[in-house]
């Protein structure tokens, strides 16, 4: 008895490792017949497992959706791994999962053995996860936008801008990105027949959701995170300024403390477009690049330079030690 279900759960660990094996393979693992699977799958069955068998040469046996919640069998990585994850989680950027996330760690800790609790508990114990600053997005929007995505419908929303503009739009839904603690859809947007990036907590679904869509060809996932670089920029920044820097671009990008669009111009020379809320942020900004740079028809930004630059010379002079 006690081999018997050794076995059911090696059985239920393969199947929820891989989403279709074949009889043959499962005996061949498991050093059994494929008799013996056929009546292990049975007796899973029993126990509430929705076990899918596919008849045939090329049938097999896969772990079907549905019916009580069975337990997973995690290895001892993957099991860290979840509960580093679940702690996260608890300080996170999406909101309503704060409570959910301690209480499921709390019954994830119960069941590990004590080589696995000593390390879960020492993460918690000496790493210091910082509440989220940022803006937090409700767990039913995330839901809905990745349905959306995944059903290749339409989505419907009103939209807060930066600025506080309301809008309604209706996009294509591809892609959820997470990006420094803050959610952002990736879309073509229908009305401006165009690609576009929205912050996950400025939308408000509309239902019911669109009709669906033919999906267009996905960008690349370098081509999504350019486009999120941009979007991103784009949506927060209320000043631009175009600088040419007399550094190298993989410098600068090193440099910067988010994803800018770095064009080089020669080894040493390359130019950007930083933001900033105002021409002042910008300008301090600029000054920890540590190279040498020019500005190119920004006369705020040149004026809030001047001002840093008599702000610092008036520092420097009340610095000097006095004759005595």
């Amino acid at each position: 008895m006690l081999e018997t279900s050794a076995r059911l759960l090696r059985l239920l660990s393969l199947l929820q490792g891989r989403r279709d094996w074949t009889g043959t393979e499962l005996a061949t693992r498991l050093g059994v017949t494929t008799r013996t699977i056929r009546n292990d799958m049975d007796r899973l069955r029993g126990l509430g497992y929705p076990v899918d068998a596919r008849p045939g040469v090329a049938g097999g046996y896969r772990l079907g959706a549905g019916g009580a919640l069975p337990p997973l069998l995690l290895d001892d990585e993957e099991a860290v791994a979840v509960a580093i994850g679940l702690r996260t989680a608890a300080s996170g950027s999406v909101a309503g999962i704060e409570e959910t996330s301690v209480r499921a760690l709390a019954k994830l800790q119960q069941v590990l053995p004590s080589r696995l609790r000593r390390r879960v508990s020492a993460f918690q114990s000496y790493a210091l996860p910082m509440p989220s600053r940022g803006p937090q997005v409700d767990l039913d929007v995330l839901t809905v936008i990745a349905a959306a995505c995944r059903d290749h419908e339409r989505l419907r929303f009103d939209y807060r801008a930066h600025s506080g503009a309301l809008s309604r739009r209706t996009v294509e839904p591809y892609r959820l990105v997470n990006d420094r603690r803050r959610w952002y859809l990736v879309a073509w947007d229908a009305g401006r027949d165009a690609w576009r990036t929205f912050r996950a907590d400025r939308i408000e679904p509309q239902t019911p959701a669109g009709p669906r869509f033919t999906p267009r060809s996905l960008p690349s996932d370098r081509e999504i995170a350019a486009q999120l670089a941009r979007g991103t920029g784009e949506a927060t920044w209320r000043y631009r300024a175009q600088v040419i820097v007399h550094a190298p671009a993989e410098y600068v990008r090193g440099r910067l403390p988010v994803p800018v669009e770095v064009e080089s111009h020669g080894d040493n020379q390359c130019a950007f477009e930083p933001g900033s809320d105002d021409p002042e942020m910008l300008a301090l900004y600029l000054g920890m690049l540590d190279a040498d740079f020019e500005i190119v028809d920004a006369p705020r930004l040149v004026a809030a330079l001047r001002k840093l630059t008599r702000r610092y010379q008036r520092a420097i002079d009340a610095s000097q030690p006095t004759a005595g």
